[in-house]
């Protein structure tokens, strides 16, 4: 049996940000619930070292059937800190680390089937500058070389530590009470054990790993790098489903939305945490939250949180948030919020529910069939019954029956000759 064990209590001061690492997120998501979500689908026993922010990083970890454990870092700082206060339960040990968001399941499996006392997974760098070197022969681990303390001859070691590990039970619970905090840093390394395995002639094999899911997130350049490989497996998993996705490399989805029946998304499109259905979503639009379903979006239109549109179209820059709209038109340039629309009904150019007086939210509803002409302004609370035609320019601000003309316009006056007399020009 495995269990994995995830060290996530620093704080990563080269991230430069008051967030702990491990909330920071690659596609919307965090990048600690990545490795978390991966180590599940190895092994039900997988234990999260927390500390740095405990309260916000243990409220993602509870979403998972995980063991949390609180590293105390005045008594045992360091990664071999971290593993004093987890209790070995299964008999083989895998340690990963919090920043590894592109890990995968695949790989992980790689190293736990290999019988040794330590397995240690290396990557070879065709430029390993900055990383400690790792001497391997035969398969074996024969020495690991900090890169400050390497020699000429060892610094053209390709090879390098990747930073995960499998140890068998006893190992770990031989050499862990042994770990000394006698270093510059004043703390219990898990890189120690190695060492001390190696002088003592135990079996460490080494296993290379995929070196774009092993990179490690250390800095806000790194998560930019990490979020555009996640982005690109997200949409080839949607893309292998069938989905068309038009010139990917301009589309953003995170990791949370999903797509159902035949969907396409143009260029330039944003989508979070929604879900698409028989839609078509057009060059540079953006979803929020919501869910569209049998409906073209765009091009450039914003659908806001909370919204439910189905078998609809809504085209350029228009605007909806918190609405459920059924079978509504609305062209192009206009304000749908808070609102609830029904089948056959045609919103005009320009039209806007005003639904905001500086306080509170109100409502609007229109009924079915309801023409709203161009550049009409509805002030809710308001009710819009079916059959309903409203003129264009009005201002609406009390509910309107069934079958109802609705016209609200101030008379037009003209003036003749106003252009010359107010420029002084002769006609």
């Amino acid at each position: 049996m495995l269990q994995i064990i995830i060290l996530a209590a620093g704080k990563g001061t080269r991230m430069k940000s008051q967030k702990a690492k491990v909330l920071h997120t690659l596609c919307g998501k965090p990048m600690l619930e990545y490795i978390i979500e991966e180590s599940l689908k190895l092994t039900k026993s997988v234990d999260v070292v927390l500390n740095f922010q405990f309260d916000k990083t243990s409220e993602i970890v509870k979403n998972y059937p995980v063991n949390i454990v609180k590293q105390n870092l005045e008594k045992f700082p360091g990664t071999g800190g971290a593993l004093k206060e987890v209790k070995l339960k299964e008999e083989k040990i895998l340690i990963l680390n919090g920043d590894m968001p592109l890990i995968t399941q695949e790989e992980l499996k790689k190293l736990s089937e290999i019988d040794a006392d330590i397995v240690m997974s290396v990557m070879k760098l065709k430029n390993p500058d900055g990383y400690g070197r790792v001497l391997i022969q035969d398969g074996d681990v024969i020495k690991i070389i900090e890169q400050k303390d390497a020699s000429t001859e060892e610094l053209k070691i390709k090879h390098v530590n990747a930073g995960v590990y499998l140890f068998k039970k006893e190992v770990l619970e031989k050499y862990l009470p042994k770990l000394s905090d006698n270093n510059a840093q004043k703390e219990y390394y898990l890189t120690d054990v190695i060492e001390m395995a190696v002088k003592d002639n135990l079996t460490i094999k080494a296993v290379e790993v995929d070196e774009e899911s092993f990179k490690g997130v250390n800095s806000k350049k790194d998560l930019a790098v990490a979020e555009e490989t996640m982005c690109k497996r997200i949409k080839n998993r949607w893309l292998e489903k069938g989905v068309i996705i038009r010139l990917p490399q301009t589309v953003y989805i995170d990791a949370y939305s999903a797509f159902e029946g035949e969907c396409e998304i143009q260029p330039g499109s944003v989508i979070t945490k929604s879900v698409i259905i028989d839609s078509e979503i057009k060059a540079n639009s953006v979803i929020e939250e919501s869910v569209i379903k049998n409906s073209a979006i765009g091009p450039m239109a914003r659908i806001r949180p909370k919204s439910e549109i189905k078998d609809s179209k809504i085209g350029n820059f228009v605007e909806v948030k918190s609405t459920k709209l059924n079978g509504v038109k609305a062209g192009h340039l206009s304000y749908l919020g808070d609102s609830e629309i029904d089948e056959g009904t045609n919103i005009g150019a320009g039209s806007i529910t005003c639904n905001y007086d500086g306080k509170n939210k109100y409502k609007t509803k229109i009924g079915k069939n309801v023409f709203v002409g161009s550049d009409t302004k509805l002030i809710a609370p308001i009710t819009i019954e079916d059959d309903v035609m409203i003129a264009a320019g009005s201002v609406v601000n009390k509910n309107i029956p069934k079958g109802s003309l609705a016209i609200s316009r101030s008379p037009l006056k003209i003036v003749k000759n106003f252009y010359y007399k107010f420029f002084g020009k002769e006609q």
